[in-house]
């Protein structure tokens, strides 16, 4: 018997798997009859335990409270449910007989779940409905502080799945959770692909694997309150959402953002719904409790009640407190009550108009929710246009409240616990994930047109005739082509400090018997003679230059001043991307005390790439 805690977790994975494994070859002959049934009876069964289970949830955990973990229980396994019920996830899923295109949905084999502690029982209900549901096995990995919740819900669905016709160990859980466990899921030869969702290391884990991952970003989502919306319905909305289950929804809200003329509306809507708003000494104190030196959320303080909150942070308030609310005077490492922060805790910043409140949800989205969600309050259809092209968020909500938006309560995206944010923040996809990401599809694709027909631009007819390109000709009689290059290299020669006017060219036939002096009309030259002479027209002159526009004439390289020493150039603002693309460049990122550095990227730099400065 192995004593060891992570040996064990090791051993759990490769057993797992390798059941999950001999499940899926089984479970990918099934029908689509067959796979509907089975999420029909799991999805039951997920409804008739959401209470019981978000009751363990909490009681595990500590975090959220069980009236909305039975909400979520409920999004996942009856929203979901119907939302993936008619889809078409088994052989043909489509048939183009116009297009001569059939498109057949192959799963993708074991799916490595990897689940939070913050909602532990809804996600494993949507990542096992929707593993299921696209032909495939899964293996749960829990949370540490959340393995009898998360366990006990795999066992319920399991059983169901079972009493349904699936195949034993299509589902997994893993009860021995470990992180060298779950690294050892996400790397191990069967995993197909990974699911994960929980904080920035393991994200970054899982997309680091080698395996294909549906990992999600941070959200620190801003609300925009536009002039014509409602303020009391609107506030009263904003509400709702920041208190649903204590904030512990990555898309609930952090910030409300609204112009300075609506500030005593707004406050006074915010204690009308409940909420508690705090003076200066108090946000002082919220500040220092909740968020660390290095931006990092108090975990002590992640979906604890407002009263609980303020507790810890010294002050009382009513016990009928809906939530916090602290004023900040701006955005970034100066405010870091500008962060998301997990709790029921939230941010107002007053600004001077439209424009302002824009910038500013778009500076808070770059503190740390790039790409993931925001939301506008607004009767204004421009406005909500103008904001939704502007601010770097793939989910926009419109006079909703955020948690229920965006996964599809309130709205019609398509309803899901994993939110991803794009290339912005490093992620696969932009889309709420679903069972159709879990799924390869294969085309068969038949002969409907000779290749030249696929061709109709003017240049194709040419080749296809055998026939000079029109583009390359224009360019060997000195036409059209030939000021174009001249601007062109006009341009590159300017940047480099050669400043010779371009004069007007000497025609075509005479570029031979021409002393050329302007560097970019010897440029021009130099790289029509090339072309003329490789073949583009017939009456090109031989031996031209052997390195094309590589050889600047003598006038030009004499021109041509030294390059200048490089510069170290301060940037205002780093995102993780950045610091992912400057690592893979091998360069290193300038910031002073100015820079806004993300917290995402601060903790991928690894003290090589964020250079301070002066």
């Amino acid at each position: 018997m192995l004593e060891d805690k992570d040996l064990r977790s090791i051993q759990e994975v490769r057993t797992k798997v390798e059941q999950a494994y001999e499940a899926f070859q089984k479970y990918r002959e099934f029908s689509q009859q067959q796979v509907d049934r089975i999420i029909d009876r799991v999805a039951a069964v997920a409804r008739a335990h959401s209470e019981a289970l978000a009751r363990l949830a909490v009681e595990e955990t500590g975090y959220g409270n069980v009236k909305d973990k039975i909400a979520k229980n409920l999004l996942n396994s009856d929203t979901l449910h119907q939302a993936i019920r008619p889809l078409k996830t088994v052989g043909i899923v489509r048939d183009d007989r116009q297009n001569g295109i059939i498109e057949i949905a192959e799963p993708v084999g074991v799916v490595a779940a990897i689940l939070p502690t913050t909602n532990p029982t809804s996600t494993a209900f949507f990542k096992i409905l929707i593993s299921l549901k696209g032909r495939n096995a899964v293996v749960l990995s829990p949370h540490p502080r959340a393995v009898r919740c998360t366990c006990e819900a795999a066992r319920l669905l399991y059983e169901a799945a079972l009493q349904a016709g699936a195949p034993e160990h299509i589902i997994e859980c893993l009860s021995d959770a470990s992180m060298q466990g779950t690294n050892e899921l996400m790397k191990h030869r069967r995993t197909a692909v990974i699911l994960s969702t929980g904080g920035a290391g393991i994200v970054r884990a899982a997309y680091s694997s080698g395996k294909p991952a549906l990992g999600v970003g941070p959200g620190n989502v801003p609300v925009l309150l536009e002039a014509s919306a409602d303020v009391e319905s609107s506030v009263a909305s904003v509400v709702e959402g920041k208190s649903f289950d204590y904030g512990t929804v990555c898309s609930s809200e952090q910030s409300l953002v609204a112009e300075q003329g609506a500030r005593e509306r707004v406050l006074s809507a915010l204690k009308a719904n409940g909420a508690y708003l705090c003076t200066s000494e108090q946000t002082a104190a919220l500040a220092k409790l909740l968020v660390s030196t290095d931006f990092r959320i108090n975990p002590d303080c992640v979906g604890q009640s407002p009263v609980r909150i303020a507790e810890m942070a010294g002050f009382p308030v009513p016990p009928d407190t809906s939530i916090l609310v602290v004023e900040i005077q701006g955005v970034g490492r100066e405010h870091p009550l500008s962060v998301e922060k997990l709790s029921p805790v939230l941010s107002v910043y007053f600004v001077r108009d439209f424009e302002e409140s824009v910038k500013a949800c778009t500076a808070i989205l770059n503190f740390g929710g790039r790409g993931h969600t925001c939301v506008i309050y607004s009767k204004n259809e421009d406005r909500i246009r103008e904001y939704g092209l502007r601010v770097p968020a793939f989910r926009v909500l419109v006079n909703t409240p955020s948690p229920q938006g965006s996964t599809g309560i309130t709205t019609n995206v398509f309803p899901s616990m994993t939110l991803g944010c794009g290339a912005i923040a490093g992620n696969v996809t932009s889309d709420n994930v679903g069972p159709m990401h879990l799924i390869n599809i294969k085309r068969i694709a038949f002969h409907v047109r000779d290749a030249r027909a696929a061709f109709q631009s003017e240049e194709a007819r040419a080749y296809f005739a055998g026939q000079p390109m029109p583009a390359l000709a224009a360019v060997a009689a000195g036409g059209a082509s030939r000021p174009r290059i001249a601007d062109a290299v006009g341009r590159y020669l300017t940047q480099r400090g050669i400043t010779a006017p371009v004069t007007s060219p000497p025609p075509a036939t005479a570029l031979r018997q021409t002393t050329i002096t302007n560097p970019v009309e010897a440029v021009v030259d130099r790289f029509l003679s090339y072309r003329m002479a490789s073949g583009t027209s017939s009456s090109a002159a031989s031996n031209p230059s052997p390195g094309g526009l590589t050889n600047l004439p003598a006038q030009a390289a004499a021109a041509s001043p030294a390059p200048p020493a490089p510069e170290i150039q301060v940037v205002p603002f780093v995102a993780e991307d950045d610091v992912r693309r400057a690592r893979f460049k091998q360069k290193k990122i300038y910031i002073n005390a100015k820079t806004i550095v993300t917290p995402a990227a601060r903790d991928l730099d690894d003290g090589t790439i964020l250079v301070q400065t002066e």
